[in-house]
């Protein structure tokens, strides 16, 4: 069965996003981007990997999963299909269907990804945002946080609405990358 992966920034006090949704204020180095390069490629939008000369595909993902707000800044840049290398899902009930043929526009986020992972395929990536991972939260498989050395006091978190019930993870990697970004990496417990 395929795992599903919530791989996010996230600020030092949990947020993803400031309260407007803009996440300009993370800092991209060039540790971050080679790290994300080697580890995660297939998580960098195909234009940007065609910026950065980046033909690996990558093994982790062969979809992704996306809430309306995560998808909205590339439709702002007239971009209907992200990540064109993999098999894009946008989670939204005022999207039409028919936005692009290679993104699948679905309302019901559980039952996309119970079909998702229950599919032959690599892992599937959570790309968030905080609505849809408080949706999908006993989906969640793996969680990859790249802990930014930011406080940002207030925004969008990194879950939002759900069930007040505790849900263990297990550390399975933890890194640091110079600039202080720390990137831990969670399993569910068994």
């Amino acid at each position: 069965m395929r795992a599903l992966t919530y791989y996010v920034g996230v600020t030092l006090d949990g947020f993803i996003a400031a309260p407007d949704g803009s996440y300009d204020f993370f800092p991209v180095t060039e540790p971050l981007l080679e790290f994300i390069a080697q580890e995660f490629p297939e998580t960098l939008p195909t234009h940007v990997r065609g910026q950065l000369q980046i033909a690996d595909p990558g093994t982790r993902f062969d979809a992704v999963v996306m809430g309306r707000a995560t998808y909205e800044p590339a439709l702002q840049a007239q971009i209907t299909s992200p990540y064109a290398h993999l098999d894009q899902h946008v989670v939204s009930t005022t999207l039409p269907a028919d936005i692009d043929p290679a993104v699948q526009v679905s309302r019901d986020p559980v039952q996309l990804v119970r079909r998702l992972k229950s599919e032959l395929g690599a892992g599937v990536w959570l790309a968030g945002g905080g609505v849809l991972a408080g949706a999908l939260l006993d989906e969640i498989d793996v969680l990859v946080l790249k802990r930014y050395p930011i406080v940002l006091g207030a925004g969008i978190p990194l879950f939002g609405p759900g069930a007040a019930e505790a849900r263990p993870f297990d550390v399975v990697d933890e890194r640091s990358l110079s600039g202080g970004t720390q990137v831990s990496t969670y399993a569910r417990a068994t």
